[in-house]
């Protein structure tokens, strides 16, 4: 097959770690008979300082016009100012937005080897197999009004947190179809003690788990789902809540897998392409360095095959040799070892094309 897609290598260690997946990426389309074209595109604080803006209209038509759209990271110190008027995280956000991008996958999954990178007992690792289903284009980040403004000699501030059925809906439903070809359990995340908008969350939710009899559905607050992901993270199955419970929750949920540079993520929705990326930001304190972990990127190439290109079978060698490199010990930095980006991802190839 032929694909088109576009590479946002970003700030930081984002082009390090990208260069390692597309690599991947090139491997697989020779071993398979595929055609990969890939074009690089500015975006967050790179696209800043080139154009002053953190997504061109250019880059942002070409994301549309491909087949999928690779992510490295975006934002660091330079571009860290609050009360700057473009942010590289605009970028993104802006992306998500325009892409139709309704849905962040977010697999977590200790691997047996890298218990011990975890900083919990290994007990509480142990089994950990789930996926987030985050709601992306919603809630807080997206709300309007949105603003500050003087009263009374004071600076207020105003976020707007609001769903609708139909963003709830389509995630929710994602869920249980993600559900369905796994340990078949939901668990929805809300606030709905204290949010109306939570209170909708949750009636959707019920409505839509009573015509999946099924699959089983379990309604939690996130407080609660905050200290389950510590102390029984092994119960879940499918996570599915709203924008900023799923960006907290997602983060929090990486210790499990031992280190934010082993996670990937999907950003998904009717039809258009997708968004991969891996969860963690640009790092710039170790750019340049050649020592970030490339894994969290190269699973993300997975879900691109897996997601967008419909190429299961490419996308299961990919997680297999990743699996087979770090269970054969191979660690980068942040699990204690000594390898640099490129070696890990050296490994990683050698078992790609081995298998």
């Amino acid at each position: 097959m032929h694909a088109d897609i576009v590479v946002l290598p970003g700030d930081g260690i984002g082009p390090e770690v990208t260069t390692q997946a597309v690599r991947v990426l090139e491997a697989v389309a020779r071993s398979f008979g595929h055609q990969f074209t890939f074009s690089e595109k500015l975006m967050g604080g790179c696209s800043i300082d080139a154009f002053g803006a953190a997504l061109t209209d250019e880059t942002l038509r070409a994301c549309k016009d491909a087949d999928a759209v690779l992510l490295g990271a975006v934002g660091g110190p330079k571009w860290d100012n609050p009360a700057a008027s473009v942010r590289p995280e605009q970028g993104l956000l802006g992306l998500r937005k325009g892409l139709g991008l309704y849905a962040n996958l977010r697999p977590v999954k200790a691997h047996p080897a890298l218990v011990s990178s975890s900083p919990l007992k290994a007990d509480r690792v142990q089994g950990v197999d789930m996926i987030v289903v985050r709601e992306l284009t919603g809630g807080l980040y997206f709300g309007k009004p949105k603003g500050r403004e003087t009263v009374n000699g004071e600076l207020r501030a105003v976020d707007t947190l609001e769903y609708t059925e139909t963003e709830i809906r389509r995630v929710v439903d994602l869920a249980f179809r993600l559900a369905a070809g796994r340990r078949k359990k939901v668990t929805s995340v809300d606030k709905a003690n204290v949010l109306e908008s939570s209170r909708l969350w949750r009636q959707t939710a019920a409505g839509i788990g009573a015509s999946h009899p099924g699959t089983t559905l379990e309604h939690m607050l996130v407080d609660t789902a905050s200290m389950r992901l510590i102390t029984s993270a092994p119960s879940f199955d499918v996570i599915v809540t709203e924008n900023m419970f799923g960006d907290i929750l997602t983060d929090e949920a990486s210790v499990l897998a031992g280190s934010m540079g082993m996670l990937p993520s999907a950003s998904i929705g009717d039809g258009g392409p997708g968004l991969y990326e891996p969860i963690h930001g640009s790092a710039p304190d170790i750019a340049g360095k050649g020592t970030a972990n490339p894994i969290g990127a190269i699973l993300s190439a997975a879900l691109l095959l897996r997601y967008s290109l419909r190429l299961e079978e490419e996308a299961g060698l990919v997680e297999s040799a990743v699996h087979s490199a770090i269970n054969e010990g191979f660690r980068t930095a942040d699990l204690g070892g000594k390898m640099s980006t490129a070696q890990m991802a050296d490994q990683i190839m050698r078992r790609l094309l081995r298998d």
